[in-house]
């Protein structure tokens, strides 16, 4: 979904929170899985639908993310929703390389409340230090 859009009026639509940031859960377009969340700004989500690809804004580095650039793993966009408020993104993507999540997992939600206790339910693909070159995660 590589659209070269440059009308700001569909920009205008989305509700950004005060930090000018609003919630992205990108979510896998053939099993329908939830992949992962993150945040988007205008510039972010902007690129995204410009390149076809997720790019996110990272909070903790205050800068944006091509989700992929130090992993491979990237998030090929097929369709872009917002939800009834204009508040929340849904970015189906193809998850190439088959790992969202920096835990080497396919994906961020992987553990599931038993008893009163997180338990780990998906297994680790391929360890985080094999996917990363520097100790920062995705």
């Amino acid at each position: 979904m590589s659209n070269n859009i440059s009308s700001a009026d569909w920009l205008e639509q989305v509700r950004w929170s005060c930090d000018g940031l609003v919630t992205a859960v990108a979510q896998d377009v053939h099993s329908q899985r939830v992949l992962m969340v993150a945040w988007m700004n205008r510039e972010s989500l902007q690129l995204t639908v410009n390149e076809g690809r997720a790019v996110y804004w990272s909070r903790s580095r205050g800068k944006l993310w091509r989700k992929g650039e130090e992993s491979g793993h990237v998030q090929q966009l097929h369709e872009l929703r917002l939800d009834c408020d204009g508040d929340v993104l849904i970015l189906m993507v193809e998850q190439l390389g088959g790992i969202a999540c920096h835990t080497g997992r396919q994906s961020c939600f992987y553990r599931v409340l038993r008893d009163g206790q997180w338990h780990s339910v998906d297994p680790v693909i391929k360890d985080p230090k094999q996917i990363y070159e520097h100790n920062s995660h995705e």
